[in-house]
């Protein structure tokens, strides 16, 4: 398994994603926890975090997920499901394999706010490369 360190040089260049603010706080075999703070720049009109802002944070935890095991992964599938507006400062995104074979994986992320108000839940099917 790679670690937190690896991990962190490999994903600096997913721009848009870093750029985004999301960044990796903890990695553990088949999971990772990563998270974004919530800037206007994420918002929509009516002052509220954009699915797509949530995605991002959730398709990220899931790809360092993913590729922590050193085997290049990227998602060919997802379901978001949002639940609530974020309240908080921060998104957190907590992704963790449910199945990791020899050609494909599945996660589940949550993503709450660092309020802990449940915002999103999305399922990623993932593709091993290499």
């Amino acid at each position: 398994m790679k670690t937190i360190d690896e991990l962190r040089e490999f994903f600096k260049d997913d721009i848009f994603a870093t750029d985004a603010g999301c960044v990796i706080d903890e990695v553990g075999e088949g999971s990772s926890v990563c998270s974004m703070p919530i800037e206007a720049k994420h918002k929509n009109a009516r002052g509220t975090v954009m699915g797509g802002a949530i995605f991002t944070l959730a398709d990220f935890a899931f790809a360092v997920a993913a590729n922590a095991g050193g085997v290049p992964t990227v998602s060919i599938s997802a379901n978001t499901m949002f639940m609530k507006a974020a309240k908080g400062e921060r998104l957190i995104a907590r992704a963790t394999l449910i199945h990791n074979g020899r050609t494909t994986c599945a996660a589940s992320v949550r993503v709450t706010d660092d309020l802990g108000t449940n915002v999103a839940e999305v399922s990623l099917t993932g593709i091993h490369l290499g």
